[in-house]
């Protein structure tokens, strides 16, 4: 069993994907034990609530800086001794420090096809209205480990969405997490908690894909 962690900020779309998973005893062994918030009205809490997940909040404005903000988070997943930290829509950036301890063992769902739109500054539907405004025809959602650079860890599962040319940052940021986040971040969650997820050399491998290209390579 992994006990698993998820990091909020708002209205917890991808959070109810993993609710949903859990219900349908889709998440392979994982369950979500905690959800943390760092914004106090985020909704994500009501629906953590409603399924009767522990919950609490952890505001970066009441530490004097993100090392701090950092410990704090730490020592409350450890105490509870999580195994797997999620971000699901979580507005805060972690220290370097927070994700050299937890390597490997913390996901992050983005927006977009990693690497286009991704980095500092692209969130929500900044990335929806960058990807509208570069004119491409293809976008989608990425889950990928978090390391200390930004949208920078190795890629796990990536999943394309069409934009339609009506498309608004509204109508694609809907369709994304509908055709792409909530299928891709339960999946994600399953392949950790089943142990199949290695990384090598910045490269996710999944394990039953290393069976493969092995018994191709010694055929």
């Amino acid at each position: 069993m992994t006990k698993i962690a998820v990091l909020v900020s708002g209205g917890g779309t991808n959070l109810q994907a993993l609710i949903d998973a859990a219900a349908r005893d889709a998440l392979a062994g994982g369950v979500l034990d905690f959800v943390l918030s760092s914004n106090p009205d985020a909704y994500a809490l009501t629906r953590a609530q409603s399924a009767g997940i522990d919950t609490s909040v952890l505001r970066r404005r009441d530490f004097a800086d993100a090392e701090q903000y950092g410990a704090a988070l730490d020592a409350q997943l450890r105490v509870r001794d999580i195994g797997l930290i999620v971000l699901a829509g979580f507005m805060t950036v972690l220290p370097d420090s927070f994700c050299r301890k937890w390597e490997n063992k913390i996901l992050n769902v983005h927006p977009s096809l990693i690497p286009s739109f991704c980095g500092e500054g692209f969130y929500g539907l900044r990335v929806h209205e960058a990807a509208l405004q570069k004119g491409v025809k293809v976008t989608g959602a990425t889950v990928h480990f978090v390391s200390e650079v930004v949208d920078g860890g190795a890629i796990i599962l990536q999943k394309a969405v069409e934009v339609a040319p009506d498309d608004t940052p509204e109508t694609l940021q809907k369709r994304v997490m509908a055709q792409a986040e909530h299928i891709l971040l339960p999946q994600a969650v399953a392949l950790f908690c089943q142990g199949r997820l290695q990384v090598c050399d910045g490269r996710v491998q999944i394990a039953d894909e290393c069976e493969t290209e092995r018994s191709v390579s010694n055929d």
